[in-house]
């Protein structure tokens, strides 16, 4: 049998290995949170932002910022119907309900004019979710959410290394969360940021994620409202810090895989690819095909190619609303449309030209 081909796994040198060594041996009394607030630190400089909070996940982020806004029971938060379960969980934790619409057939992202019809007076956010490092077009959103009333949010857990006419993702909605997941172009096995430009929003979130203690609260264990518990630790910031320290260094990668499929796939008939607009730049987290509906490849077709390769091939997100939790949107054609014919690429930090070859071999063929 041919080696197999993992999908995913994390880029770890012998720097984060130091940092999670020393803050496993001396991390802990007065240095309990060192790592944590040089990780925060650098992540800020990175995405050029002056407020970041480590979290235990992205989920987590969302929760306490969507909190923060002051999101509860009867409110509505719109979001694409293309999208991990894990950007809608916190709405529903909140007792608010997520509103489920369509996205555009090229970035496979929230269309804004679905976005904006969807707006009612219970409306408290559009929640932009950057997918597989595709962009949301935050231009049109930030011009509706202005013109609405209504809050902007980025959920970048995808999208580091992603950039907006200048802006990198994650810096340009009221507040941005990202994921540092094992399958994350930046790990810490489990993780997440809350970063915000807002510093009203930063000190609320700040007392929410240490159980509703604020800062400068002079009593010991008092806490001032009911929080949250979702800090990272220590030992997970020394890896986060390792790797912030290489952003450049993985996110290159990333898109040098990118364009190595590209270059093989590019010019064949009957499939896309991830766009990447004019004065945008994708971070490329996770290399996509999506198959022209007339080629007749289906999901199922390229599950059994691939694994008849020993090769790792995830599917394309299904529909939210398509889950059992939430009431059917078909209406949403695209989001509907999309999973039936489409795949995520294996694209570690580590692949070689010989394993991207053999990948692509299995799309020529499934086209065949």
């Amino acid at each position: 049998m041919k080696p197999r081909i993992l999908y995913t796994k994390p880029s770890i040198t012998d720097r984060e290995i130091a940092y999670a060594t020393d803050a496993a041996a001396h991390g802990w009394g007065e240095r309990c949170y060192d790592y944590l607030h040089r990780f925060e630190a650098a992540f800020r400089d990175h995405l050029g932002v002056p407020h970041a909070i480590a979290t235990s996940s992205c989920t987590g982020a969302l929760h306490m910022g969507l909190a923060a806004l002051g999101v509860g029971p009867g409110d509505e938060v719109i979001l694409a119907d293309t999208n991990w379960i894990a950007s809608a969980a916190p709405i529903v934790h909140l007792g608010a309900t997520p509103v489920f619409v369509d996205v555009r057939p090229d970035s496979w992202c929230i269309d804004p004019e679905r976005a904006e019809a969807a707006i009612t007076p219970r409306t408290k956010v559009i929640l932009a979710v950057h997918l597989y490092g595709n962009l949301c077009d935050m231009d049109a959103l930030a011009e509706i959410g202005a013109r609405r009333g209504v809050a902007i949010v980025e959920d970048a857990a995808e999208a580091i290394g992603s950039v907006w006419r200048g802006a990198r993702a994650g810096s340009l909605g009221a507040f941005g969360a990202f994921s540092f997941h094992g399958t994350k172009t930046v790990t810490t096995g489990e993780g997440g940021m809350f970063v915000t430009r807002d510093a009203a929003l930063y000190e609320k979130v700040l007392t929410l994620s240490n159980h509703g203690r604020a800062r400068g609260q002079a009593k010991q264990f008092w806490a001032d409202e009911v929080g949250f518990k979702y800090k990272m630790s220590n030992i997970q910031a020394a890896l986060g810090l390792g790797q912030i320290e290489r952003i450049d260094e993985l996110v290159d990668r990333k898109r040098a895989i990118f364009r190595a499929y590209r270059d093989r796939l590019g010019a064949l008939n009957g499939i896309a690819l991830n766009p990447e607009p004019a004065g945008t730049v994708n971070g490329f987290w996770m290399p996509t095909v999506v198959f022209d509906r007339q080629t007749g490849v289906t999901r199922e077709a390229l599950q059994a190619a691939f694994a008849a390769e020993n090769i790792d091939a995830r599917v394309f997100f299904w529909p939210l609303s398509s889950l059992p939790s939430f009431d059917d949107r078909p209406d949403n054609t695209v989001a509907w449309d999309l999973p039936g014919r489409a795949i995520n690429l294996p694209s570690h930090h580590d692949m070689t030209d010989g394993e991207i070859e053999r990948v692509c071999d299995v799309i020529r063929e499934c086209l065949r």
